[in-house]
């Protein structure tokens, strides 16, 4: 049988039609795998997840088929608990496949400590804006006998506050300043002083005549 008479058999249709069937097959079956393995037009909402601890993160990501990674902390947010997503990657409401990773930021344990400034010296007009600009706060501000009206003392609950010692930011400082009390006696003091010589004079004027 020639080359010619056998592409015209049975046989080779018969093979033809078999390998046509087995390549419909193995495509179906590449197809269906790719669908299981990349869960396709599968997906699901990311939660909503601040304000929740790591215990409650897992229980609900676990439930989703949801990964997650913790990317840092931000800075210190009263309004979330401690350690509580503060935010996330996606975001809340997004559609993702499953076995997804969500990154997570968050809240720390409590604002982040800075070193106190050097104010003693300075003037109270000076000390409290620089305070405040470094995130504490004025609290008790008490007078003290001084020639000046400079910052002599700082102290926070009560104990004596040294500049460089690191305190957390929003921390209460309490300010001692000189009252200028000593000045204005100094001031009085020198006047006394010129008083009786004056006096002195006039009386030995009109003694005179």
């Amino acid at each position: 049988m020639t080359f010619f008479q056998f592409l015209f058999s049975k046989a080779f249709f018969k093979q033809l039609l078999l390998a046509i069937v087995a390549l419909v097959v193995l495509g179906f079956l590449i197809l269906w795998w790719l669908r299981i393995s990349t869960n396709h037009n599968e997906t699901v909402e990311v939660p909503n997840l601040a304000k929740l601890s790591l215990d409650k993160v897992e229980e609900q990501l676990n439930e989703l088929d949801l990964r997650y990674e913790i990317l840092d902390s931000a800075n210190y947010n009263p309004d979330y608990p401690q350690y509580s997503v503060i935010d996330q990657i996606p975001k809340p409401g997004k559609f993702v496949k499953e076995d997804r990773k969500l990154y997570l930021t968050l809240n720390p344990s409590g604002y982040r400590k800075i070193e106190v400034p050097n104010i003693l010296g300075r003037t109270r007009r000076q000390a409290e804006p620089t305070l405040l600009a470094m995130g504490f706060k004025i609290g008790k501000i008490s007078y003290r006998p001084h020639i000046s009206d400079n910052v002599l003392e700082m102290r926070h609950k009560g104990e004596k506050l040294e500049p460089g010692t690191s305190l957390q930011k929003t921390s209460v400082i309490d300010l001692i300043v000189g009252d200028q009390s000593l000045n204005r006696i100094q001031s009085v003091s020198d006047t006394t002083d010129d008083e009786p010589i004056t006096s002195a004079t006039e009386e030995t004027y009109h003694d005179e005549f």
